[in-house]
């Protein structure tokens, strides 16, 4: 860990250096890249050195101390002996921290799908519920939601839909709820009282850079037509719908929710985008399904995350044996405890593996 903390430490001098260089400084490119991955070491970078200071502090005063016989002066040393070595085990543990691997997405903005499953009508209405529940929590956090397509259900709520939440760090939040939500309250239509249970499926994607992922347009068909979902009478008489399919990997992806084909073609896209990145993503960190464990956010969007239960006011997310009695909190955007939760348990088990690093 120590070899690595001073591989860190050169990068961020030689970034130093190159952000000065003339070649750099005249391209955009290079200098937005290398002035974020100055950035992203600057945190561990500090407090290695301040690490660093309390050990030289300690090593140089326990020389002098081999060298006088001045009782103030032994005094003040012992003292500089011992607050520093108050500090390093907490300096240790917080490098411990800053050193487990970012993940590169966190900082993005996210293309959430979500689909009502088992439940018929009610997982459809459920499938609305929590569309509000993540758009009131990104207003919370001053993010923008944006609908790129959306099939409204009779009953209310949504057979599926599609959306973004552009706000820098939305990923990093959202990340941990792809999976299937399940819901148990007794439906309005029920007239019996009885309480039923539906699911409804989550899918949250990245949002991706045309650099990122290689889509080239022969691979892709485009269709335009006529919207059929709400919008007033301009969507609903002219071609502004389209519909992209990526030939290579049979996806299809729709956009209607726009008066504009081109904004509606622009936010198809963008979905595309990310959606052949995650299939990316999915192959690879099927590789390495030991890893995959230990993120609790990156897990089989089949297998069931959360319980809302609604008789109890209770919500219980399964990954983390976490309950909370506040579900009509929850159901309202406040899931910073949840998000908060899933983060700690997702740190701990990274950290797991560095127990054993010395320094």
């Amino acid at each position: 860990m120590f070899d690595q903390l001073e591989i860190i430490e050169n990068r961020y001098e030689q970034l130093n250096e190159l952000l000065s260089d003339p070649d750099v400084v005249s391209d955009p490119n290079k200098l937005r890249e290398y002035s974020k991955e100055q950035s992203d070491l600057q945190g561990i970078v500090d407090v290695y050195r301040v690490y660093k200071e309390h050990k030289e502090t300690i090593e140089e005063s326990k020389e002098m101390l081999n060298e006088t016989d001045d009782k103030e002066m032994v005094e003040l040393l012992k003292e500089e002996i011992s607050a520093s070595e108050k500090e390093i085990p907490g300096l240790e543990d917080e490098l411990k921290v800053l050193l487990i691997p970012k993940d590169p997405n966190d900082e993005k903005n996210v293309v959430m799908e979500i689909r009502g499953a088992a439940g018929g009508d009610e997982a459809q209405i459920f499938a609305g519920d929590l569309f509000r529940m993540y758009s009131r929590y990104a207003e919370a956090q001053g993010w923008k939601t944006e609908i790129v397509d959306a099939s409204a259900s009779d009953q209310g709520g949504y057979k599926e839909i599609s959306f973004m939440i552009n706000g820098h760090g939305a990923y990093s939040k959202l990340k941990y709820e792809n999976g299937a939500h399940r819901v148990q309250r007794v439906p309005e239509t029920e007239s019996g009282g009885r309480i039923h249970t539906s699911t409804a499926t989550v899918a949250v994607l990245p949002e991706v850079e045309e650099v990122e992922v290689d889509i080239k347009n022969e691979d892709l068909k485009i269709d335009t037509y006529r919207s059929s979902g709400a919008g007033g009478q301009h969507v609903n008489t002219t071609d502004s719908a389209v519909r992209i399919t990526h030939l290579p990997t049979g996806t299809v992806v729709t956009s209607q929710d726009e008066k504009s084909q081109i904004k509606n073609r622009e936010n198809a896209m963008k979905v595309l985008r990310s959606r052949i990145y995650d299939m990316m993503q999915q192959e690879a960190q099927d590789e390495y399904s030991a890893q995959r464990k230990l993120a609790v956010g990156t897990g089989d969007r089949s297998e069931r995350i959360r319980t809302y239960n609604y008789p109890q006011n209770r919500v219980t997310d399964h990954r983390i044996g976490l309950t909370i009695n506040k579900l009509d909190q929850i159901i309202d955007g406040n899931l910073d405890e949840i998000f908060d939760a899933l983060a700690i348990e997702e740190q701990t088990s990274k950290l797991e593996e560095l127990n054993n690093a010395e320094f």
